[in-house]
């Protein structure tokens, strides 16, 4: 399996995917077909617009899933899948609604590049659980793509003494889903994402890197180019069962 999971999709002075892209050149392999899909956003032609030009410097061709009469057979043809973030609530209904859920897990399982950002990067994932954003609407169920047996929250923050914000930290939300379940979370800071190659996973970025939170263990911090490999054999356990 081929991931390519960012964080982000922009840093601060710098163009859409602009920080990512010598890595999206390599996650891509040679690959010139990408399908893009835009749902985390309600401008889907804007959106696709705005993949196309930013990867039109790799020499790209990029296909909105929403011009399909029939998205997940677009998506069964793709030799890359792009998933955009923006709200996850609103993008998962839209993937399950539209067959991309079983579409999608069996074109990567078939050897495609999914890269994500964002939202993208949280439907890697076996749930919506450890996502950012608001529940702007419902979808149907809280079960993702399952592309990863552990959990990832992106635009991972640190709680800073000097804020006038009083509610919890990003660190103790995340300590709130281990109560309740027992698998890891790879919390990804800005400019950070996490490359798979089969069975080898590792981070990449800046050198902020990412915090690894596992029930009843202290955060640990890691730095680009570290090994994450062991995490690909996790047994993930949620309150209630996981779907197979």
């Amino acid at each position: 399996m081929r991931l390519l999971l960012l964080s982000n999709s922009t840093a601060p002075g710098r163009g859409y995917l602009d920080h990512a892209q010598e890595e999206i050149r390599a996650a891509l392999d040679g690959g010139r077909r990408l399908v893009f899909v835009p749902y985390a956003l309600a401008d889907h032609d804007g959106y696709t617009a705005r993949v196309a030009e930013a990867l039109a410097p790799l020499g790209v061709e990029v296909t909105g899933a929403h011009t399909a009469s029939d998205p997940a057979e677009l998506v069964r043809g793709a030799e890359a899948v792009f998933v955009g973030g923006g709200n996850s609530f609103r993008l998962l209904k839209a993937l399950h609604e539209r067959d991309l859920v079983r579409a999608i897990r069996e074109r990567t399982g078939a050897g495609a590049l999914y890269m994500g950002s964002s939202a993208g990067t949280n439907m890697a994932c076996p749930t919506l659980r450890t996502t950012n954003d608001m529940p702007i609407v419902q979808p149907p169920a809280f079960e993702a793509l399952g592309l990863l047996p552990f959990q990832i929250n992106p635009h991972y923050l640190d709680g800073s003494p000097a804020t006038a914000h009083m509610g919890e930290t990003r660190a103790e939300r995340l300590e709130q889903f281990l109560e309740e379940n027992d698998v890891p979370v790879v919390g990804l800071r800005e400019g950070t994402w996490l490359r798979r190659e089969g069975d080898r996973l590792t981070l990449g970025g800046i050198e902020a890197g990412a915090v690894v939170f596992r029930r009843g263990e202290q955060p640990s911090e890691i730095r680009p180019g570290h090994d994450l490999s062991a995490l690909l054999r996790e047994r993930p356990r949620f309150d209630t069962p996981y779907p197979a």
